[in-house]
């Protein structure tokens, strides 16, 4: 297989990083980025919420945030994509420069400012797909709006039907006082009237529900997010969304900056979030896990502590689209090592060997 990110990544990577993103989007959109070689095992498939993926690994918000290039990040290999996070309102989102790689980290930090075109141009391109895929819309809210969930009633409502699941994110650090709306309060009434307007505009055939949330909660706070989510409105959780802690082992210059760090220095952090929620809920939420996966045994890590379905969006920065291919191939290695014949069979088996 070629990988022509061996070549164009060095040369992308001289523009600044929002410019480098921009063109990568423009190229997938215009079909100049080849399509990587299908590889797509039955030990690979999952199915979740009635839906089927080719494979677990999926394509994290925050790159396709207009719903642009949707079906041109499956065929680089992709289970599922997740586009947004979009808002009800156009938004231009915060000053440049507002994206920064950390390449001595393996890592990025933003502070974008859910800079999105808005629900009508996002649900304009997701009606013209052929459907045929996942797709998954990512919810926010805009920022001058008080009553928050009146802009994820917005979403819901709109972007549902033309969605395989949706994903009400609470947790990014860009936008002010949006994670508040992670407390017990906040969170129920958010969630019930989201759902409300999901199941207003769809009363048959509603697609999941999920809640994206931070990796900076205290410990006891992932309790009531717990009880929130069990009780109801929700069919999943992603765990977790960027960070704003700065590791004291990062090493770039760009460390520094405010925003949400992803990438490697996310990795252990979040998993050990995932393995609590998914300790929490008693495994009875399907998770998607997120931060700091660039290798099928990374991906492994999280399906072993209690992820169903993976994402990732920073290591492609570093490693370009062939990665998908390689992870997929090492997953699948794990898996037959250690017998099982499924995604599935493995998803949080850590937790059910260590209760013997």
């Amino acid at each position: 297989m070629f990988d022509y990110f061996r070549l164009a990544g060095p040369l992308v990577r001289l523009l600044d990083a929002e410019t480098a993103h921009g063109l990568t989007i423009r190229l997938l959109r215009a079909g100049l980025v080849p399509d990587q070689p299908g590889f797509d095992p039955p030990e690979l498939k999952t199915t979740l919420w009635g839906r089927d993926f080719a494979n677990p690994i999926g394509l994290a918000a925050g790159f396709d945030k207009n719903a642009e290039v949707a079906d041109a990040m499956l065929a680089q290999g992709f289970g599922f994509v997740e586009i947004g996070s979009v808002t009800p309102r156009p938004q231009s989102g915060n000053p440049r420069p507002r994206m920064f790689r950390l390449p001595e980290d393996a890592a990025v930090i933003n502070r974008m400012g859910f800079n999105n075109q808005g629900v009508e141009a996002v649900a304009g391109r997701l009606a013209a797909r052929r459907r045929v895929g996942i797709v998954g819309a990512n919810l926010g809210k805009n920022k001058d709006t008080e009553d928050a969930a009146a802009d994820y009633e917005i979403g819901a409502a709109r972007l549902g039907p033309l969605s395989d699941y949706l994903v009400i994110n609470v947790s990014s650090p860009n936008t002010p006082g949006l994670r508040a709306l992670q407390g017990r309060d906040q969170l129920e009434a958010l969630v019930g009237r989201t759902h409300a307007a999901l199941t207003k505009a769809m009363p048959t055939g509603a697609p999941p529900l999920l809640l994206k949330i931070a990796p900076d909660l205290a410990w006891e706070d992932l309790s009531d997010i717990a009880a929130v989510a069990l009780a109801g409105g929700l069919d999943g959780l992603i765990v977790s969304n960027t960070t704003v802690a700065r590791p004291e082992t990062l090493r770039s210059g760009n460390a520094k900056e405010t925003g949400g760090l992803s990438g490697a220095p996310l990795f252990e952090s979040s998993t050990a979030m995932l393995r609590r929620v998914h300790e929490l809920t008693h495994g009875k939420l399907p998770i998607i896990g997120v931060g700091g996966v660039a290798s099928g045994s990374e991906a492994y890590v999280k399906i072993r502590a209690g992820a169903s379905l993976i994402q990732l969006y920073s290591a492609m920065v570093y490693r370009g689209p062939a990665l998908i291919t390689r992870i997929k191939r090492e997953l699948l290695d794990l898996l037959t090592r250690d017998g099982f014949s499924s995604i599935a069979e493995a998803v949080g088996v850590d937790q059910r060997e260590a209760q013997g």
